[in-house]
């Protein structure tokens, strides 16, 4: 146990280090260019041109705000199941903490997570849906995959299909959310090319963590052991998750 946590410490030094180097690079470029571009136009968070620097910021502070509640959601109930890969005595309500903090990140991202978008600003639920804004959509729908990964892991979790299959839509569907990170839009956002980077460092550990919850799952004739092993690597790449989100910056 402490040779996983020695490595997952190294990994998160060298992450966290990557990130604030992307960071450095991202803002270089502005610094030279001086307050003449600043002037001209600025980007709101969801690609626009508003013209207006303090908008743009206040945009910013507010998206990054909801990636780190997010982040702390996930690290709660990654710590939740690695106890539970671990086989420590947690009380039963503790299987809980996954689909639970999947509802409340869902809820959070469909109805506060855009500031262009109700309930910050006058476009409502409607407007949304029918809107141009890829960026804007996208987030939405995250908001619906985790509310439906949330469902079937409550009748998972209450007894009503603990059958291999019923893990189906855990799996395949953190499969697809992580998939789309690598394509996921920020319009024209002056920090794109950090925040691509960031959106696939969380799909690379979106992947490992579906890919390891599939073989915990569905590994033919493997040992509790080997079970096991796949269960904590799950859960670690959930909390690895959790925390590039508590340090993801624009």
């Amino acid at each position: 146990m402490k040779r996983w946590c020695h490595r997952l410490s190294i990994l998160l030094l060298i992450i966290v280090s990557s990130t604030h180097m992307s960071d450095a690079q991202a803002q270089a470029p502005a610094h030279l260019h001086g307050a003449t571009d600043t002037s001209v136009a600025t980007v709101s968070p969801q690609g626009h041109i508003s013209g207006r620097e303090e908008e743009s910021s206040e945009g910013t502070d507010f998206s990054e705000f909801h990636h780190h509640v997010a982040g702390l959601f996930i690290v709660v109930f990654g710590l939740a199941e690695l106890g539970h890969a671990l086989r420590y005595p947690l009380p039963l309500w503790t299987r809980f903490m996954l689909p639970g903090a999947l509802t409340a990140i869902g809820l959070l991202v469909l109805f506060e997570n855009d500031h262009s978008a109700w309930p910050i600003r006058s476009l409502d639920v409607l407007d949304t849906v029918r809107s141009q804004d890829q960026e804007l959509i996208e987030h939405k729908l995250y908001g619906v995959l985790a509310l439906v990964i949330a469902f079937f892991e409550t009748l998972r979790r209450s007894g009503k299909g603990w059958q291999p299959l019923a893990a189906a839509p855990l799996i395949l569907l953190t499969l697809a959310g992580s998939l789309w990170l690598f394509v996921h839009s920020h319009g024209e956002h002056p920090a794109f090319a950090k925040i691509q980077f960031q959106h696939s460092l969380l799909g690379i550990v979106g992947i490992g963590a579906a890919l390891s919850k599939g073989f915990a799952s569905w590994l033919p004739s493997a040992s509790p052991h080997v079970t096991t092993r796949w269960e904590i690597t799950w859960a670690g790449s959930e909390i690895l998750f959790g925390v590039l989100l508590l340090v993801y910056s624009e």
